[in-house]
């Protein structure tokens, strides 16, 4: 334990605190000091039981209003995360929507192509045939011209 020597209302107190936390304890106790000291000239001297009173009272305002605007800062980071996670939960059920909607559309990408070369073939196939009975017509027609 370490000890710090302290002036507090032009009194001289000597405090104890962990070892490696005398600033600490330092800092904490100028900010009470100031406080103290602003609600004498403030206030008069009220006796120097009321005015630690006062300044306790103070500190522990401030505290709970600091301790309110973090629980709050607590809750709206809170949400913002939550909003998020449901933004990016949109954004991922979106990419997997499109990703199917992507795969459907190969699915019948290959099925019109698959379509057009069956009808490729048969258009292929209706116009040799065409060609041959023009050609056997033409032949028959040929046969008889000569045999006339």
């Amino acid at each position: 334990m370490a000890n710090v020597s302290i002036k507090f209302n032009g009194k001289e107190f000597l405090l104890s605190c962990d070892d490696g936390q005398e600033e600490h304890l330092e800092e904490l106790l100028i900010q009470i000091n100031q406080k103290f000291n602003d609600l004498k000239n403030n206030l008069g001297n009220l006796g120097e039981n009321k005015l630690l009173l006062i300044t306790a009272v103070k500190v522990m305002d401030e505290y709970y209003e600091t301790k309110k605007k973090v629980e709050q800062k607590k809750s709206e980071l809170k949400e913002l995360s939550d909003k998020f996670k449901e933004l990016k939960s949109l954004i991922y059920d979106y990419r997997d929507k499109k990703e199917n909607e992507i795969l459907d559309l190969k699915d019948e990408h290959k099925i019109l192509k698959n379509e057009i070369d069956t009808n490729k073939k048969n258009f292929e196939k209706l116009i040799d045939e065409a060609a041959d009975q023009i050609s056997s017509f033409v032949d028959k027609a040929n046969l008889e011209n000569l045999s006339k």
